[in-house]
């Protein structure tokens, strides 16, 4: 009667030891000390972007130059600030936020960025290395001055604004460009009056 009983017996009735799984080994995880809290990988250090910075201050058609000096990006929370800071004396010379109502434009290896101070408008010339170096600075001004809060929140707002900074370093362009043309016909009205009084002679 046992044997019977053995003999009809199917392999899944068998007693479990018979059909373990093999051992599959895991592969050892190696710690590298690195939080991975939400999958965020941690950010490099920003690179320095050594410049050579020229100003032209209000109601001035030329470039006066300041000296060498080092463009870092300064990040605090959700926010970040362009800081350009000397040098020789370690001192800050400008700093570009999300507060600052500025136009940056790449010429060159320049990255030439007009700032509205009241009704004035400074500007800063930076000259980098190289254009993969301006590129760079320019992206960084970009995105340290856009006003995400606004462009969300009112984006209507946020297009006048732009529209009016536009507007304003537009118009200053256009009044050194009539004070340049005046200076150039008056040089030359002074020149051809020099050259007729030299021909009339004593």
């Amino acid at each position: 009667m046992a044997t019977s009983m053995d003999v009809d017996r199917t392999p899944l009735d068998q007693p479990a030891a018979l059909h373990e799984l093999p051992q599959v080994s895991e592969p050892s995880i190696i710690h590298t000390g690195i939080p991975l809290s939400n999958g965020a990988q941690p950010r490099e250090p920003f690179r320095e972007i050594p410049v050579k910075v020229h100003i032209r201050r209000p109601d001035r058609d030329s470039w006066v130059y300041v000296g060498r000096a080092t463009v870092s990006l300064d990040t605090t929370g959700h926010t970040s600030q362009v800081v350009v800071r000397s040098t020789s004396t370690d001192k800050i010379l400008t700093v570009f936020g999300e507060s600052s109502e500025l136009q940056a434009e790449k010429r060159g290896n320049f990255v030439v960025v007009g700032c509205i101070e009241g009704p004035r408008v400074v500007s800063w010339s930076l000259n980098a290395l190289n254009s993969s170096e301006t590129l760079r600075l320019l992206a960084c001004i970009e995105l340290a001055c856009y006003r995400c809060k606004q462009a969300v929140a009112d984006p209507r707002s946020h297009h006048r604004s732009r529209r009016r900074i536009e507007r304003v370093i537009k118009e200053d362009r256009r009044k050194r460009h009539r004070r340049r043309q005046e200076q150039e016909t008056m040089i030359d009205l002074f020149s051809k009056q020099d050259l007729n009084g030299a021909e009339d002679g004593p």
